[in-house]
């Protein structure tokens, strides 16, 4: 399943031009993982993906049936973000909320890597942890890039590609990574597509405008986490 999910928006993306609106809009998941979002926040951010047509909707656990009901009827995307900011919740607490989110109607995982048991060379554990969480649903898993060295960053990719998942995201909330050092994060953009080319790319976390969008797209990313989707779309 994961090859043709792959596959299916390998073809997508040789069809767009960053110079188009609605292109640049299918690159993004509309972001709200602001953990003090209220409903009638979460019905305005699915409200402005209907409105601009973006690629999905990212949001914490609890809003994945408010925003199913909300897109109901689109093809957008319901996500969700599992574990930030560094995946360290249990094996057994990682599946049974990636359980419910699909019982709650998500189309995708966000999941974060265990970071710790990266940096400590826990392989074979967090194989097993992402192998059964990619059964679930089609996963991207976020490896916290601005916390790894450059072996890293390639080692981890690669842990992804072993374990199922269809992309490799750069970061969530808490992201080490500044504003002003969005080509560190373009660079490791760039590591990440070369060790696992035929995995899609997500660039997430400091990506605020149209600039921001390209220089992602130019490292090698094919999918945007955002929340300022709307201003970047104003802007084209």
């Amino acid at each position: 399943m994961q090859k043709l999910i792959v596959q299916h928006f390998q073809n997508m993306l040789k069809k767009i031009k960053i110079s188009n609106g609605v292109d640049v809009a299918k690159l993004i998941d509309h972001t709200n993982i602001n953990p003090k979002a209220r409903a009638e926040d979460i019905k305005k951010t699915c409200a402005e993906a209907i409105k601009y047509n973006f690629r999905g909707v990212d949001v914490r656990p609890k809003w994945v049936k408010l925003v199913k009901k909300e897109v109901k009827g689109t093809d957008i995307k319901v996500i969700v973000l599992i574990d930030p900011p560094m995946g360290l919740s249990s094996f057994q607490e990682r599946l049974r909320v990636c359980k419910k989110a699909r019982a709650d109607g998500a189309d995708e995982l966000d999941v974060v890597m265990n970071i710790v048991d990266l940096k400590y060379e826990r392989y074979n554990k967090i194989i097993k942890d992402l192998k059964t969480i990619s059964k679930i649903l089609p996963t991207k898993v976020i490896i916290g890039s601005g916390y790894l060295t450059d072996e890293e960053i390639k080692k981890a990719s690669e842990i992804v590609k072993e374990a199922g998942a269809f992309c490799v995201k750069t970061a969530t909330e808490k992201d080490p990574l500044e504003r002003r050092e969005l080509e560190e994060k373009a660079r490791h953009l760039k590591i990440m597509k070369e060790a696992v080319p035929r995995l899609f790319i997500k660039a997430s976390a400091q990506i605020r405008t149209l600039e921001d969008v390209k220089k992602m797209v130019r490292a090698g990313a094919d999918i945007i986490g955002t929340s300022s989707g709307v201003e970047i779309i104003k802007n084209l």
